[in-house]
């Protein structure tokens, strides 16, 4: 690269704005960090333009020579660097490297400049921990400028550290991450359920928990028994399998006492530890015993000591899962053995300089922790801590052999003798534990412990994995295999199906149509959608639910069987889809809305959006298209799976012939059939064409007036379809699907008014004004040609969001004026950014625009209040007459309807029974049913 630098380069690379993509997005099909940088004056200064920049950096992170770039192979990055490239770039690979330096093999990467903005980059990069993934951003652009300019207050060494050491305190223990990435080996998919060890593996009903090795089939009543150490004893001991003697204690004379009568040596433990903690082993007399007693009390949570006689051997961990042996593991105490150079605590460093060494569970292995128990145990056996042992002399540390303590492990998974494994089995099934550590004590494993001697002195809920899937010496045993095969034996679901629904118009009905039609199967059906999250009919959050939490939160719920998501677009740019891929993909339309937002300016750009959706379609899925829509059409190339089209076009037009080719092929499509009775909905699949239903016998399509419900019946029809729906429950759902306020709240919902006919929709934007208005106008010619009265007049409540452009908001007003009468332009609660009145304004020149070139509407007024405009709408109405309110909040909108009808019912009551019109009695039937 060459270029002319003139200058100094200054640290201004910065973070503009930080996302955390949860799902497929528009960057990448897996969860990312998207950071926006500006680089200031570094946009002038490539890698190549900064002396000694590439040089430092390679001191920092040698590491960086693995990354292949975009030229494929080993070291391709380090050749981008000497041939000169940007910061922003250089700050993705660091923020790869750095979590690679925590143990996130992350590799996955991209950085695009923003289009129109010099200098400014969107960076985007894959994470396996949120916090992770974000703390690598923000330290790889304090790294670069540092190296741009040093900064005396910053270290990066230290810096490394304290990042890592973050990584460690959010990472999975080992035996979860095991579990975990053997769920994700066989497509199972798992969601963190808090920052710790609680995890989700599998979806809806199908869902599974582990917390570390508990799972959701661990019985508490197990767990309790196997944390009473006594009782546990005590059942082993009924059962004929080999225990020591035991009782449990609460005061030291006690102790003495049933030391005394057990016989030296023994153990002091206490009743309902773990980990090894408070235990104190071969404790030769009285003294001891008495010494030891508060140790071993301090770690029991009530209060109860456990003395028993002192089984001298080896210390075996047999692992049992579902019943069966999995694994052995042989634990030999913290130690370290002499060299005849140095003293035992320089020993000890030696041994904790071991990479594989961290502080508790973090790694495979745990510091050895030198403290007043382990210089009395290195006392008892001849050496202070200053001495030197002689070569090969092994010196103790601890007398337990757990791992939580420093203590190492050897497999002996297949050296153990077939009595001692029957004995282990029989004891976890004695406890009645599904993921059971037996902790044997015995001179041999493989010999008959019945022989030898020996004694299982411990049964563990929650045993950890590590001693086996990272022994110190041996081979690693892979058992979180048969966790998995517990939990989700072969065969065995571990998925619902999903299908997401997308769109600019008609995405709420559609949803809800679908979710009708598998309800009516009996499924229990999870549903997402701009009024709020919806179980088996039942509506548990009313809100905005249209992105990827909510769509998390139903993948959560135990009940669902069934998805059903809204996704919009808002939710997809802000972090993604939440999951991980849908079976099915609704795209229903792609139309000038939001727009001007979150850098999104064109249709096609939106379209890139909105195909997000069907990127995420597995091969074995499908994705249902709107192929009378030509953006719609083209995202065709974006499924993996296969594409099912739905279309309204005629019967020989070009979009019908490449339908006809698709079916021809084997493919699926839903269309219309027009004659002279009417339109049918037919299915098509191969070369069978299956009538569905008339589109008048529908009830949300108005007796086929409303023909944007009978597109988005004929898109839910084709996803039903799509899902393995019969075709009989398809029809049965559209048949009984109404646009009634219980069953489509705020969507195109009809209420008699005292003689008025309402339309409540949250038509919001000129498109869906289009459709709104095309059944306005048929709707209208029926009630002309019914009507007694004349001409009933049309009057329309119209408002938009005031985040949507100003010519979008006009356009708005435009299309109102050529369905109705009067246009009232009110505004939302919520203004988003404008003035009050300033969003109405613009909708009401948008009317003034098109009543002067001749449209439809009379009158234009303005109303700010949503509810003081549905008043003045009703109150310059008569009995016969349309009106159209556009809602934004349908319930307290349907809430006042409810109270102008009742009023009115009360005064006609009033007046024929002579009563005080003024009286209203209640009606017990009112919106808080």
């Amino acid at each position: 690269m060459t270029t002319d630098i003139t200058g100094t380069p200054a640290p201004d690379l910065k973070i503009i704005e930080t996302r955390v993509y949860r799902g497929p997005n528009v960057w990448s099909y897996d969860p990312a960090i998207h950071l926006v940088v500006d680089l200031g004056s570094l946009e002038n200064f490539p890698s190549t333009a900064i002396p000694g920049f590439t040089e430092k950096l390679l001191e920092h992170l040698p590491r960086l020579d693995q990354h292949h770039c975009s030229r494929g192979r080993k070291g391709g990055f380090i050749e981008r660097l000497h041939e000169g490239t940007w910061l922003g770039h250089i700050s993705e690979h660091v923020a790869l490297q750095l979590q690679h330096e925590a143990g996130h093999d992350m590799r996955r990467g991209k950085t695009r400049q923003v289009k129109g903005v010099p200098g400014r980059y969107n960076i985007t990069y894959a994470y396996a921990d949120e916090a992770v993934g974000l703390a690598a951003g923000e330290l790889a652009v304090r790294f670069v400028n540092h190296l741009v300019q040093p900064d005396p207050a910053f270290d990066f060494t230290t810096e490394l550290e304290k990042f890592i050491k973050q990584a460690e305190r959010t990472a999975f223990g080992p035996s979860t991450q095991a579990i975990v990435d053997e769920a994700v080996s066989r497509d199972i998919p798992w969601i963190r359920l808090n920052k710790a060890s609680l995890v989700q593996l599998g979806q809806g009903v199908h869902a599974k928990r582990i917390r570390a090795t508990m799972t959701s089939e661990t019985g508490s009543i197990s767990v309790d028994i196997a944390s009473d150490k006594d009782l546990t004893t005590r059942l082993l001991a009924s059962a004929g399998l080999p225990v020591p003697r035991s009782e449990s204690v609460r005061t030291v004379d006690e102790a003495v006492t049933i030391a005394n009568k057990i016989g030296y040596p023994v153990v002091c433990k206490p009743l309902d530890g773990n980990h090894g903690r408070g235990v104190c082993l071969n404790l030769q007399d009285a003294a001891a015993v008495r010494e030891a007693f508060p140790i071993a009390a301090e770690q029991s949570r009530r209060g109860f000591v456990i003395v028993e006689n002192f089984v001298t051997g080896k210390d075996y961990r047999c692992l049992i899962i579902n019943g069966r042996m999995e694994a052995i593991a042989e634990r030999v105490p913290a130690h370290v053995v002499g060299d005849g150079v140095h003293t035992v605590a320089e020993l000890v460093d030696i041994t904790n300089a071991d990479p594989r060494r961290g502080v508790g569970h973090e790694k495979i292995l745990t510091r050895i922790t030198i403290n007043n128990a382990a210089r009395e145990l290195v006392r008892s056996q001849g050496f202070e801590l200053d001495d030197v042992p002689p070569e090969d002399v092994m010196v103790k540390l601890t007398l337990t052999g757990n791992m939580s303590t420093g203590g190492i492990s050897i497999d002996r998974t297949f050296e153990a003798h077939p009595e001692n494994v029957e004995i282990a089995e029989e004891a976890a099934r004695m406890i009645g534990l599904d993921i059971a550590g037996i902790d044997f004590i015995c001179p041999d494993i493989t010999q008959p412990v019945r022989e030898t001697g020996g004694a299982i002195c411990e049964v563990n809920a929650a045993p950890g994995f590590r001693m086996h899937t990272n022994p110190t010496i041996g081979e690693p045993q892979y058992i979180a295999k048969p966790v998995v095969d517990m939990l989700f034996p072969p065969g065995a679901t571990s998925r619902i199906p999903i299908v997401a629904v997308t769109g600019t118009n008609g995405k709420t009905t559609t949803s809800r149509m679908i979710s009708h039609v598998f309800k009516g199967m009996g499924r229990k059906v999870g549903m997402t959608s701009t009024d709020g999250i919806v179980i088996d009919e039942r509506l548990v959050i009313r809100q905005d639910a249209s992105g990827p939490k909510s769509a998390r939160m139903v993948l959560q719920n135990p009940r669902v069987d069934f998805a059903v998501f809204e996704v919009a677009r808002g939710g997809i740019l802000r972090e993604g889809l939440g999951y991980e891929r849908n079976d099915i993909a609704v795209v229903l339309n792609i139309q000038p809305d939001h727009l001007g937002m979150r850098g999104i300016d064109t249709l096609e750009q939106l379209a890139d959006v909105k195909a997000v959706l069907v990127e995420a379609v597995p091969r074995t899925g499908y994705a249902v298209l709107n192929a009378d829509d030509p953006l719609v059409r083209k995202m065709r190339r974006k499924c993996s799976g296969q594409v099912v089209w739905f279309s309204m076009a005629e019967p020989g037009s070009e979009v019908r012939e490449y339908i006809e080719g698709h079916c021809r092929r084997g493919g699926r499509a839903v269309v219309l059939e027009r004659s002279e009775l009417g339109d049918m909905i037919v299915v098509k699949h191969g070369r069978r064409s299956m009538q569905l239903a008339w589109t008048h016998l529908l009830p949300a399509t108005f007796g086929g007036r409303a023909m944007m419900n009978v597109q988005n019946a004929m898109a839910a029809a084709a996803a039903a379809f799509a899902a393995g729906a019969p075709l009989h429950d398809i029809r049965q759902g559209l048949r009984t699907f109404s646009t009634s306020y219980y069953l489509s709240p705020g969507r195109l919902n009809e209420i008699d008014v005292d003689g008025r006919t309402v339309i409540v929709d949250y038509c919001h934007n000129a498109p869906a004004m289009r459709m709104l208005g095309d059944f306005v106008d048929r709707l209208g010619e029926s009630l002309s040609a019914s009507s007694e009265l004349g001409r009933p007049s049309r009057i329309g409540v119209v408002a938009t969001a005031g985040d949507r452009r100003d010519d979008d908001i006009r356009e708005l007003g435009e299309v109102a004026a050529q369905h109705f009468d009067v246009v009232i332009a009110r505004e939302d609660a919520r203004l988003r950014g404008r003035k009050a009145g300033e969003s109405a304004a613009l909708v009401a020149a948008g009317v003034r625009a098109a009543m002067e070139k001749g449209a439809r509407c009379r009158q234009v007024d303005t109303v700010l209040d949503e509810l003081d405009a549905i008043r003045n709408a009703l109150s310059r109405s008569n009995p016969g007459d349309l009106v159209v309110l556009c809602v934004d909040q349908h319930q307290s909108v349907l809430a006042e309807l409810e109270s102008v009808s009742h009023l009115a019912q009360a005064g006609a009551r009033s007046g024929d029974e002579g009563g005080d019109p003024d009286f209203v009695q209640p009606d017990e039937e009112t919106l808080d049913d």
